[in-house]
Formats: structure tokens, C-alpha cells, sequence
């Protein structure tokens, strides 16, 4: 019985290790960073516009859906190395008035994105590119979304 309990206290341990690691191998410039709550409603977020095909992954395909005028919340991840790679999305965005938000990791942001390959950024859109939702499915990503937008623009306003 007694092993047990330290066996689930070294879980514990574990976890708490592996969240330092985590922040350790965060980019300077990765602000603002989602918090524990914000970041996983938001990869639950990722993870529901993924089903609904209304995500576009990867820097390219954020970069080219920006600059085409599409409208969405912009995840990034927050461990990328070369920083250079994500640099001038977050500029991106404030150009186009696009919330963007941090998250800890690319694996965790592939993850919710339903991919194997890290995942640096990804944007989630509004409505998918192709065809149309239902009608109670979209309102439920919508109010979802919705909520995330709005505390990543809190987060973001208490920031500056």
C-alpha cells in the first residue's frame, strides 16, 4: 500500500518536472502567454475547429489566410526554435486585428490540431474554407470561440 503513494507522488514529480521544462524552453518573446485554464480551452478550441475543418496549420498557410483578409484567433506555440521562424506573425496579426495567444508547446498545439507533426501556429477560423456547417454545430464553435477570443483580447489589453 505504501508504494502506491509514492508511486503517485513521483507522478506528481513527474508532471511538476516536466511543466518546468516546459517554461524553460520558452521563447522570449512568447507574450501573451495563455495561461493554464486560457491554454487549455484554447487547444480544446483547436481541437473542435480541426474536426470542422475551419483550422489552417503550419506558418504558411497562417501567413497566406492572413494576408488573404480571413478572420480567426491565431495560436502559437511558444518553444520554436529558430524564433525567426514565428517572428513576424504576431505583427501579422496586429495588422489585421487578428487576437493572437501563446501557447506552451508545439506538441501539445499538434495535438488539439489533429496532426503528428509538431505544429508551430495555427489559425482558427470562423467558418470552414469549404462548405458549411450545421447550424447547431456552427453556433456552438462560434460561442467558443467567441469566449476565447475575448479573454485572449483581456489577456492582451492587460499586457500593454
Amino acid at each position: 500500500m505504501g508504494g502506491s503513494d509514492s508511486e503517485g507522488e513521483r507522478s506528481v514529480h513527474k508532471e511538476k518536472e516536466k511543466e518546468k521544462k516546459k517554461l524553460q524552453a520558452l521563447a522570449p518573446i512568447a507574450k501573451p502567454l495563455a495561461g493554464k485554464k486560457l491554454s487549455k480551452r484554447t487547444l480544446k478550441l483547436v481541437r473542435k475547429a480541426a474536426e470542422h475543418k475551419c483550422l489552417k496549420r503550419g506558418v504558411k498557410e497562417v501567413v497566406k489566410s492572413i494576408r488573404r483578409g480571413n478572420k480567426g484567433v491565431c495560436v502559437i506555440a511558444g518553444n520554436i526554435t529558430p524564433i525567426d521562424v514565428i517572428t513576424h506573425v504576431p505583427i501579422l496579426c496586429e495588422e489585421a486585428d487578428i487576437p493572437y495567444v501563446y501557447v506552451s508547446s508545439k506538441e501539445d498545439l499538434a495535438n488539439a490540431g489533429a496532426t503528428k507533426r509538431p505544429t508551430c501556429c495555427v489559425l482558427v477560423l470562423t467558418k470552414p474554407a469549404k462548405g458549411e456547417l450545421g447550424e447547431e454545430e456552427g453556433q456552438k464553435l462560434k460561442a467558443e470561440y467567441d469566449q476565447v477570443a475575448s479573454e485572449v483580447s483581456e489577456l492582451t489589453a492587460n499586457m500593454f
